[in-house]
């Protein structure tokens, strides 16, 4: 079914408007429930007050966090059956199956010892109470890994089978949708993400506090345990980042491509550590992509492939094929998915009229070519390069940004053990400054995964043209400036009132 680009286009605005949203209150949640788990262990293990304190302060604001950031999630879910109803009849049977695991199991587990944890001070022992908020800290990390096996299966969609009857993509091996290499890359890069944001978070705050010369002790206890959370999810950031990149590189070079801006592939590829685009470059042409960058040589080839002398292949080389490195191009892929879009249509009209020999023959011919089968959607080859500059901007400001964490983490963390913090202004201001960063570079890593997959739903299976639904324009106009009112407002109250109890303070909580 086609639907018009006015239609698409406002159905994509709107999940990404809820998406993002969504990503401003998840990943604090990610990371704050295993930190205050780590505080409230200090707390029954020296039967320290302060520590309980400590602990409780935290979780208020957890708390908040948490009730906003559910709001978002379920009308997430939601669009998919709205806007995204062809989305969901093609591949239902394996999208969904993680989504309710998730609502099932993790949703309900953090939710239920949500509860115990925030109410039950004293109505539980202290050690059921830390177990409480050890399963709310598990279950929200749950929730997590179910909802990004479902979104690294769309990245790289394994452990199905196409049924060109029903057309329908049905699950053939759980276990190979679960442990795909993209889903459990992307599942270990994001929660450490959230970690590296609930470690900024908790620093800058404890910052201003000792800016304020109030709440020190507080203040620099909050600093250690968050500085050496942070250092050391950090490192495992760099870690799952670099699997992460290599699962591109494998699965999606295209998005690779356009996160280095690269149009001409070559051996021992360079990163480009800092660079600005040329907005005149055109595929194809012999404009340099780059108005001035700066490199790393070889960086980009061990990056994505392990290895220093590899050929890493540009957008240029990816649209017009290349017969030395295996590369079909993409009007070649075109054509092979009208053959099977094609193909798949005379199977079923065959098939309709009980003529089958011929169904059996046209079944053959798509099924030779049903790999590309999504290639035939698209309107021109050109539709299959993703926006270069977005998904340029977005990596590089993503990575810059997790080095300086990085070395925020170890300043902090050396001048928190020598209780010298408080006399260096310069870095407490940095801290608090650092805190808006965090979720920069948070929306700007799921703008290179998302962004990046582009024209694909469903990474060469699925185009997004032909995975809305198909209702007025419209309507989804009308509820994507609704929800814009809502989130906005939502977000503003959650900063208000996060506010309000950051200035009362611990003492006062």
């Amino acid at each position: 079914m086609e639907h018009t680009d006015v239609l698409v286009d406002w159905s994509r605005a709107q999940f990404a408007l809820t998406a993002l949203y969504h990503w401003l209150f998840v990943p604090l949640t990610l990371g704050l429930t295993f930190i205050v788990a780590i505080m409230e262990t200090l707390y029954v293990k020296t039967g320290d007050e302060k520590w309980k304190q400590t602990t409780k302060y935290w979780m208020g604001l957890l708390a908040i966090n948490f009730a906003i950031g559910l709001a978002t999630g379920i009308i997430m879910e939601f669009e998919f059956g709205t806007n995204w109803s062809n989305y969901s009849w093609i591949v239902g049977d394996i999208f969904g199956a993680p989504l309710a695991i998730e609502g099932l199991m993790a949703f309900f587990m953090e939710s239920t010892f949500f509860a115990v944890m925030f109410f039950g001070w004293d109505k539980v022992s202290k050690k059921m109470h830390l177990t409480s908020t050890w399963l709310v800290a598990i279950g929200s990390n749950l929730s997590a890994l179910w909802i990004l096996v479902a979104n690294g299966w769309m990245q790289h969609p394994v452990g199905m089978k196409f049924n060109p009857d029903t057309a329908r993509n049905e699950m053939l091996n759980f276990w190979e949708v679960f442990f795909n290499p993209n889903a459990v890359s992307k599942f270990l890069h994001t929660i450490s993400s959230g970690y590296v944001l609930a470690s900024l978070f908790i620093i800058g705050i404890s910052a201003w506090y000792l800016l304020k010369k109030r709440d020190t002790q507080f203040a620099r206890r909050s600093i250690i345990v968050a500085s050496s959370f942070g250092l050391i999810t950090s490192l495992f950031l760099l870690t799952t980042g670099d699997e992460s990149a290599h699962q591109v590189a494998l699965n999606q070079p295209m998005k690779l491509a356009a996160m280095e801006g690269l149009y001409d592939g070559e051996k021992r590829a360079g990163i480009v550590a800092f660079g600005v685009l040329d907005t005149a470059k055109e595929i194809g042409d012999d404009l340099n992509p780059f108005l001035f960058s700066f490199e790393i040589p070889g960086a980009l080839s061990f990056l994505g492939y392990h290895d220093l002398n590899a050929f890493v292949p540009g957008i240029d080389n990816l649209m017009q094929g290349s017969e030395k490195y295996g590369i079909m191009s993409i009007p070649q892929k075109m054509q092979k998915g009208k053959t099977a879009v094609a193909a798949l249509g005379a199977y079923k009209k065959f098939k309709k009229e009980g003529n089958l020999v011929e169904a059996e023959k046209a079944l053959k011919t798509f099924e030779a070519n049903q790999a590309y089968m999504g290639y035939g959607y698209l309107k021109k080859p050109q539709d299959a390069v993703p926006d270069v500059a977005l998904s340029f901007y977005s990596f590089h400001t993503m990575v810059g940004l997790g080095t300086w964490f990085l070395v925020l983490f170890m300043v902090t963390l050396y001048y928190a053990m020598t209780n010298e913090m408080h006399n260096k202004k310069w870095l407490l201001y940095l801290a608090v400054a650092t805190i808006p960063l965090g979720y920069i570079a948070q929306e700007a890593g799921w703008i290179v995964a998302e962004a990046g997959r582009q024209p694909w739903a469903i990474q060469d299976l699925l185009p997004v043209g032909m995975a809305a639904s198909n209702i007025a324009s419209t309507s989804v106009m009308i509820t994507f400036w609704l929800f814009a009112v809502l989130f906005t407002a939502l977000l503003i109250a959650e900063v208000k009132i996060m506010l309000k109890q950051i200035k009362i303070g611990p003492e006062g909580h």
